[in-house]
């Protein structure tokens, strides 16, 4: 089984010193939120993350959903554990006061979501999803069905899902065949299928609440003809009690390859009664408002189970002995640890670790700004930043979650491909994060189409990072890396009128490169975030010197052996399409 100790100290030191966003430090419900109560808050959920749902993440494994009787059980222990974790408040950690929330920000929200994925994928998507349905309800439902949903989901009491995809449809929403009738109450009858659906169906709480896209018959052909439902499990009393049960059944769950205590559910809908959420044939926007934060999410997901993996991979390097390193004078078999390899690899997880949480911490006073800031072009300007940020977390978070759980294996040897050691399963778990809320490769093409070549976000992006690195420049224990950092940006540059002079003449060319393109960015995003931490790690030198060398160790490192894979990305990418389009795969 894994081991986990929560980082607290690393998020302290970000939420402390690179809480640097002007706009979020304006907003005025958030400046009572102070170091004392965030670090009492993390604190507090570092004990539930370790002591009670880590040892489920290994149950839900060996033990998982079980589907009979057309009901759906969760796995053993799993039921306690969520009624502890709703007593203590935690689904309702960043929901509004209004509804019975805590109203914390995202800055302290996302640290929680990293606990929760390092400690307990499968756990952790119970709830999950709830979040991001109570956001979709909160951005766009009416206000009497916000009073009547909102309090119970914010509480726990009750879940959410988010039914998307059909069998014939994945990515390609415009092809759902979902049908929803109005009726003369203005409520509507939804029938259909939906497949994949996260804790569609489970015995944790009293009541699921379903958000599910469909068609009203007469709308418009695809994408614009897409209207959203709230679809309860159980039908809702006007006194806000569980009448009895919706037009809704569990079909089957699937049997995966991981996040196995998580029931992925077929649901179908005959006729359930359902209530429109947002405008008619607008749904698809509408439920973005989901997706979109539960992509950002997932991109903490992959950080989460990559920090779980680089811990657990660092104290097997410090117990192991395997042959001798360089130099070793030891009489006997060395600690691998005291290997260059093996240390490669764990400087390779800890610096895009480290970074990762830096530039997530960042994107997370993006999000806040982007939906408190009282200025309204201010909240445009930074949700633009958000829309560009969110597939770069979303798909570089998790990718790189494969690399440093595929190295972490690699750290235990052959013990790593055991299931004794835990590492394999953070591989299996977090091999769903590249594909699901849209596959790593139409994120990288949501990028490059919708965010880069049709876009101003990017130059507003780039202005914003180019004219901070150009002060961090004027130090001289920092230039060094400015130039590093403005050598890569000059590649990314190019890169981006690359794929805009091809875009005229060879769209295969573009489709190619786009997840070239998206890690480069993310490369780069990192090196800002790094950039960051070293301005505050050579000012802070003589308050913790252990601490801060460190920080400025692991810096260098990045900057000398993983802010390089830009050129190699580069590199490839603008050799185009034309052999592999050629290929005739016989």
């Amino acid at each position: 089984m894994t081991t986990y100790n929560a980082p607290v100290d690393e998020m302290m030191f970000l939420f402390n010193n690179l809480k640097d966003n002007k706009n979020y430090n304006e907003i005025d419900k958030y400046k009572e939120i102070n170091s004392d109560l965030v670090k009492d808050i993390l604190e507090q959920a570092a004990k539930i993350n370790q002591q009670i749902i880590l040892p489920l993440a290994k149950i839900g494994d060996e033990k998982p959903c079980v589907y009979e009787n057309g009901i759906v059980r969760s796995p053993p222990g799993y039921k306690e554990a969520y009624k502890k974790f709703i007593e203590d408040g935690w689904t309702s950690l960043s929901c509004d006061p209004k509804y019975g929330g805590q109203g914390m920000p995202k800055t302290v929200s996302t640290f929680f979501e990293e606990m929760l994925s390092s400690a307990s994928l499968s756990f952790k998507l119970y709830s999950e999803l709830s979040i991001g349905a109570y956001n979709c309800i909160l951005h766009h439902a009416d206000q009497k069905i916000k009073d009547k949903y909102l309090p119970k989901m914010v509480e726990g009491k009750w879940s959410g899902t988010m039914c998307l995809t059909e069998s014939h449809c994945g990515t390609d929403l415009g092809l759902l065949k979902t049908k929803a009738v109005k009726q003369k109450d203005n409520s509507y009858k939804i029938s259909g299928q939906k497949i994949f659906i996260t804790s569609g169906d489970h015995d944790l709480t009293e009541n699921i609440i379903h958000l599910v896209l469909a068609r009203i018959p007469g709308s418009p052909p695809g994408t614009k003809g897409i209207s959203l439902f709230l679809v309860p499990k159980f039908v809702v009393n006007d006194n806000g009690s569980v009448g009895p049960r919706n037009g809704v059944n569990t079909a089957s769950i699937e049997t995966k390859m991981g996040i196995k205590g998580s029931p992925t559910c077929v649901l179908n809908f005959d006729e359930a009664t359902g209530f429109m959420i947002g405008p008619e044939n607008k749904g698809l926007s509408s439920m973005f408002t989901m997706m979109n934060l539960e992509r950002i999410v997932v991109g903490i997901q992959g950080l989460g189970i990559s920090e779980t993996a680089y811990q657990n991979a660092l104290a097997y390097a410090k117990e192991r002995k395997q042959g001798k390193a360089n130099n070793s004078k030891n009489g006997e078999a060395d600690i691998i640890i005291k290997h260059a390899d093996i240390r490669r690899s764990l400087m390779n997880m800890k610096s895009l670790i480290e970074g990762q949480r830096s530039l997530a911490f960042w994107v997370s006073q993006q999000i806040d700004v982007s939906l408190n800031h009282p200025d309204k072009k201010i909240k445009t300007n930074a949700d633009e930043i958000v829309a560009l940020m969110t597939p770069i977390i979303k798909s570089f978070f998790t990718d790189i979650g494969m690399e440093i759980t595929n190295d972490a294996i690699q750290v235990f040897g052959g013990y790593g491909y055991t299931k004794d050691q835990g590492i394999e399963q953070l591989f299996r778990d977090n091999r769903i994060t590249p594909i699901y809320e849209g596959t790593n490769s139409v994120q990288a093409i949501d990028l490059v189409y919708r965010k880069i070549l049709n876009n101003k976000i990017f130059e507003k992006y780039i202005a914003q990072l180019s004219n901070e690195v150009k002060d961090f420049a004027k130090e001289n224990k920092l230039s060094l890396f400015a130039d590093k950092f403005f050598k890569y940006l000059e590649l990314l540059n190019n890169f981006t009128l690359w794929l805009g002079e091809k875009n005229k003449s060879s769209k295969d060319d573009v489709s190619a490169a786009c997840n070239d393109y998206l890690k480069v960015l993310g490369y780069i995003a990192l090196a800002h975030s790094w950039l960051k931490i070293l301005k505050v790690s050579h000012s802070k030198l003589n308050e913790n010197k252990t601490f801060y060398e460190d920080k400025i160790n692991t810096a260098k490192y990045y900057f000398d052996k993983i802010l390089p894979r830009v050129q190699s990305h580069y590199l490839s990418a603008i050799t185009g399409s034309d052999t592999m389009m050629k290929s005739n795969f016989n």
